[in-house]
Protein backbone atom coordinates (compact mmCIF):
# COMPACT_ATOMS: atom_id res chain seq x y z
CA UNK A 1 0.00 0.00 0.00
CA UNK A 2 1.15 3.65 -0.71
CA UNK A 3 2.22 5.70 1.86
CA UNK A 4 -0.66 8.92 0.53
CA UNK A 5 -3.03 6.03 0.55
CA UNK A 6 -2.23 5.53 4.01
CA UNK A 7 -2.53 8.78 5.01
CA UNK A 8 -5.91 9.02 3.39
CA UNK A 9 -7.52 6.53 5.46
CA UNK A 10 -6.23 8.27 8.55
CA UNK A 11 -7.55 11.72 7.80
CA UNK A 12 -10.69 11.19 9.75
CA UNK A 13 -8.32 10.55 13.00
CA UNK A 14 -6.38 13.48 12.36
CA UNK A 15 -8.79 16.03 11.49
CA UNK A 16 -12.58 14.87 13.05
CA UNK A 17 -12.08 17.00 15.78
CA UNK A 18 -11.36 19.98 13.68
CA UNK A 19 -14.02 19.10 11.86
CA UNK A 20 -16.39 17.39 14.08
CA UNK A 21 -16.78 14.12 11.45
CA UNK A 22 -18.78 11.48 13.21
CA UNK A 23 -18.54 9.32 10.35
CA UNK A 24 -14.96 8.13 8.30
CA UNK A 25 -16.83 9.03 5.51
CA UNK A 26 -17.13 12.47 6.07
CA UNK A 27 -13.75 12.95 6.39
CA UNK A 28 -12.39 14.54 2.92
CA UNK A 29 -10.84 11.70 0.27
CA UNK A 30 -9.11 12.29 -2.94
CA UNK A 31 -11.50 10.71 -5.89
CA UNK A 32 -9.60 11.34 -8.88
CA UNK A 33 -6.10 12.99 -10.64
CA UNK A 34 -6.78 14.62 -13.86
CA UNK A 35 -3.80 14.80 -15.69
CA UNK A 36 -3.79 17.15 -18.96
CA UNK A 37 -1.69 18.59 -21.72
CA UNK A 38 -1.91 20.87 -24.72
CA UNK A 39 0.08 20.24 -27.63
CA UNK A 40 -0.31 23.89 -28.57
CA UNK A 41 1.09 25.18 -32.57
CA UNK A 42 3.74 22.67 -32.65
CA UNK A 43 1.09 20.32 -33.22
CA UNK A 44 0.61 21.51 -36.74
CA UNK A 45 4.26 21.45 -38.09
CA UNK A 46 5.58 18.74 -36.66
CA UNK A 47 3.22 15.62 -37.25
CA UNK A 48 4.61 13.37 -34.92
CA UNK A 49 4.13 15.78 -31.72
CA UNK A 50 0.97 14.32 -30.97
CA UNK A 51 2.38 10.86 -30.82
CA UNK A 52 5.57 11.93 -28.59
CA UNK A 53 2.95 13.74 -25.94
CA UNK A 54 0.71 10.57 -25.90
CA UNK A 55 3.80 8.21 -25.30
CA UNK A 56 5.31 10.23 -22.78
CA UNK A 57 2.03 11.59 -20.49
CA UNK A 58 1.66 7.10 -20.97
CA UNK A 59 4.78 6.49 -19.15
CA UNK A 60 4.87 9.00 -16.63
CA UNK A 61 0.97 8.18 -15.25
CA UNK A 62 0.86 4.85 -16.31
CA UNK A 63 -2.16 4.89 -18.88
CA UNK A 64 -2.88 5.76 -22.01
CA UNK A 65 -4.03 9.44 -22.52
CA UNK A 66 -7.54 10.11 -24.54
CA UNK A 67 -7.07 12.74 -27.33
CA UNK A 68 -8.74 15.89 -26.76
CA UNK A 69 -10.40 17.61 -30.09
CA UNK A 70 -10.85 21.41 -30.68
CA UNK A 71 -14.77 22.04 -29.51
CA UNK A 72 -15.25 24.95 -32.37
CA UNK A 73 -13.81 26.69 -35.43
CA UNK A 74 -11.25 29.62 -34.60
CA UNK A 75 -10.19 30.62 -38.00
CA UNK A 76 -7.83 33.30 -36.23
CA UNK A 77 -5.90 30.32 -34.81
CA UNK A 78 -6.27 28.23 -38.02
CA UNK A 79 -7.76 25.52 -36.37
CA UNK A 80 -10.64 23.86 -37.06
CA UNK A 81 -13.65 21.37 -34.84
CA UNK A 82 -12.28 18.48 -34.13
CA UNK A 83 -8.40 18.89 -34.93
CA UNK A 84 -6.57 17.53 -31.96
CA UNK A 85 -5.31 20.11 -29.26
CA UNK A 86 -4.08 18.31 -26.14
CA UNK A 87 -4.71 15.17 -24.05
CA UNK A 88 -6.35 14.15 -20.62
CA UNK A 89 -5.41 11.40 -18.85
CA UNK A 90 -7.65 10.56 -15.49
CA UNK A 91 -6.51 8.20 -12.81
CA UNK A 92 -8.37 6.45 -10.14
CA UNK A 93 -8.10 3.90 -7.35
CA UNK A 94 -4.60 2.41 -7.19
CA UNK A 95 -2.89 4.29 -10.23
CA UNK A 96 -4.51 7.35 -8.44
CA UNK A 97 -2.75 6.71 -5.67
CA UNK A 98 0.82 5.51 -6.83
CA UNK A 99 0.96 9.08 -9.23
CA UNK A 100 0.16 11.32 -6.21
CA UNK A 101 3.29 9.34 -4.33
CA UNK A 102 5.39 9.66 -6.95
CA UNK A 103 4.43 13.49 -7.44
CA UNK A 104 4.57 13.97 -3.72
CA UNK A 105 7.98 12.42 -2.90
CA UNK A 106 9.96 12.09 -6.38
CA UNK A 107 8.43 14.53 -9.06
CA UNK A 108 7.53 18.43 -7.16
CA UNK A 109 11.22 18.15 -4.87
CA UNK A 110 13.00 17.29 -8.46
CA UNK A 111 11.58 20.84 -9.50
CA UNK A 112 14.30 23.76 -10.26
CA UNK A 113 14.39 26.47 -7.40
CA UNK A 114 11.05 24.32 -5.86
CA UNK A 115 10.04 26.26 -2.60
CA UNK A 116 6.45 24.95 -1.90
CA UNK A 117 2.93 24.95 -3.69
CA UNK A 118 1.23 28.29 -3.35
CA UNK A 119 -2.07 27.44 -0.76
CA UNK A 120 -4.04 29.53 -3.48
CA UNK A 121 -3.60 26.38 -5.56
CA UNK A 122 -6.77 24.83 -3.48
CA UNK A 123 -9.85 26.49 -5.09
CA UNK A 124 -13.13 26.93 -3.36
CA UNK A 125 -14.49 23.29 -4.24
CA UNK A 126 -11.91 21.95 -2.33
CA UNK A 127 -9.49 20.73 -5.05
CA UNK A 128 -6.09 21.81 -6.02
CA UNK A 129 -4.78 22.61 -9.55
CA UNK A 130 -0.81 22.24 -10.33
CA UNK A 131 0.70 24.12 -13.46
CA UNK A 132 3.89 21.93 -14.41
CA UNK A 133 6.63 23.76 -16.58
CA UNK A 134 8.68 20.72 -17.27
CA UNK A 135 7.45 17.03 -17.40
CA UNK A 136 11.12 15.67 -16.88
CA UNK A 137 10.81 16.22 -13.07
CA UNK A 138 9.19 12.72 -13.55
CA UNK A 139 11.53 10.17 -13.30
CA UNK A 140 10.25 8.38 -16.15
CA UNK A 141 11.23 11.24 -18.64
CA UNK A 142 14.17 12.60 -16.98
CA UNK A 143 16.63 11.07 -20.19
CA UNK A 144 14.73 12.42 -23.48
CA UNK A 145 16.22 14.96 -24.91
CA UNK A 146 15.94 18.55 -23.56
CA UNK A 147 13.86 19.94 -26.88
CA UNK A 148 10.72 18.04 -26.67
CA UNK A 149 9.62 19.66 -23.25
CA UNK A 150 6.00 20.11 -22.32
CA UNK A 151 4.41 21.43 -19.42
CA UNK A 152 0.95 19.90 -17.87
CA UNK A 153 -1.94 20.64 -15.88
CA UNK A 154 -2.63 18.19 -12.98
CA UNK A 155 -6.20 18.73 -10.81
CA UNK A 156 -6.65 16.51 -7.83
CA UNK A 157 -9.96 16.49 -6.90
CA UNK A 158 -11.34 15.86 -3.40
CA UNK A 159 -14.93 14.93 -1.91
CA UNK A 160 -13.87 18.16 0.55
CA UNK A 161 -16.31 20.62 0.42
CA UNK A 162 -14.69 24.05 1.13
CA UNK A 163 -11.33 25.09 1.01
CA UNK A 164 -10.77 25.25 4.66
CA UNK A 165 -11.73 21.69 5.10
CA UNK A 166 -9.35 20.95 2.16
CA UNK A 167 -5.90 22.82 3.43
CA UNK A 168 -5.86 20.94 6.48
CA UNK A 169 -6.48 17.53 4.45
CA UNK A 170 -3.64 18.13 1.99
CA UNK A 171 -1.08 19.34 4.64
CA UNK A 172 -2.01 15.70 6.47
CA UNK A 173 -1.42 14.19 2.60
CA UNK A 174 1.90 15.58 2.78
CA UNK A 175 1.86 18.36 0.14
CA UNK A 176 4.77 20.39 0.17
CA UNK A 177 2.36 24.11 0.46
CA UNK A 178 4.23 26.96 1.47
CA UNK A 179 4.08 28.50 4.84
CA UNK A 180 1.56 31.10 5.57
CA UNK A 181 2.50 34.77 5.38
CA UNK A 182 2.14 36.90 8.50
CA UNK A 183 -0.25 39.45 7.62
Amino acid sequence: MSLVKEKVQSAFDTLKEAFGYDNPFAAPRVQKIVVSSGTGRRAKTDREWNDLVADRLAQITGQKPAIRGAKQSIAGFKIRQGDPVGHVVTLRGARMYSFLDKLIHVALPRTKDFRGLKRSSIDEMGNMTLGIKEHTIFPEASDEELRNIFGMSISIITTAGSREEALPFFEHLGMPLQKEEAK
